[in-house]
């Protein structure tokens, strides 16, 4: 069964107080939310206006002994002329899903959050990760928030949860937005560390106002 973990807590995942192991070969760190309704009222339905969907990205950052991003990743042009930054470095988000090493990956965008279970996955092979590689941030963005004034006090039923390969559920860290929480457009949900030959998960929960995971990164590099 899995370990309904609350902020701070920190587990081993590879066997847990139970006696229970678990295959850590594959690891799926599922991400989910629901957007609270809003009330339009009779003079939302006057105006007719439409609020834009909440789009939410999971992003992850892989950090070295020294707790930083070491690569960043290269510039490319796209084919509209755009230039895309950070494309195949340690961060793995929307433009650059897949690690070089392909032992990380973002299964894709879901940019509403509807319908049950995980809304954003990123698959870790954690036995196969370079040893270079120490920590795992995982954190949710929420896509123009600020400018949509949209935010994790709107947020329901968030969590992270982290399933071996057998298909076993580990942990899961859940967490709904309140007052406390109007206003942020991120969120640092949990990080994945290596401790004693083994890895750690821990539940984090720690709110950002940014909604720009490239904020969280400037204390993550050198």
């Amino acid at each position: 069964m899995a370990i309904n973990l609350i902020k701070g807590q920190t587990i081993d995942l590879r066997k847990n107080d139970k006696g229970e192991s678990f295959d850590l070969s594959t690891v799926t760190i599922g991400l989910g939310w629901d957007v609270r309704k809003k009330s339009g009222g009779f003079l939302g339905k006057l105006l007719g206006g439409k609020e834009p969907d909440y789009d939410l990205d999971a992003v992850a950052f892989l950090l070295d002994a020294n707790d930083k991003v070491a690569n960043l990743g290269r510039t490319v042009q796209t084919n509209s002329g755009a230039k895309m930054a950070f494309y195949e470095g340690d961060v793995i988000f929307f433009n650059s899903m897949r690690h070089p090493s392909g032992n990380i990956w973002l299964t894709g965008d879901n940019r509403t959050g509807a319908g049950d279970g995980d809304d954003e996955q990123i698959i870790v092979k954690l036995d196969s990760l370079d040893a270079k590689y120490q920590k795992i941030l995982f954190m949710v963005t929420i896509y123009q928030g600020r400018q949509n004034n949209q935010h994790f006090g709107l947020i329901e039923n968030a969590f992270i949860r982290a399933v071996d390969n057998k298909g076993k559920e580990i942990a899961k860290f859940s967490l709904s937005g309140n007052d406390t929480m109007n206003g942020m457009c991120g969120m640092v949900f949990a990080e994945v560390y290596r401790k004693d030959g083994t890895w750690k998960f821990r539940a984090l929960g720690d709110p950002q106002q940014t909604d720009s995971f490239v904020d969280i990164l400037r204390k993550y590099t050198i």
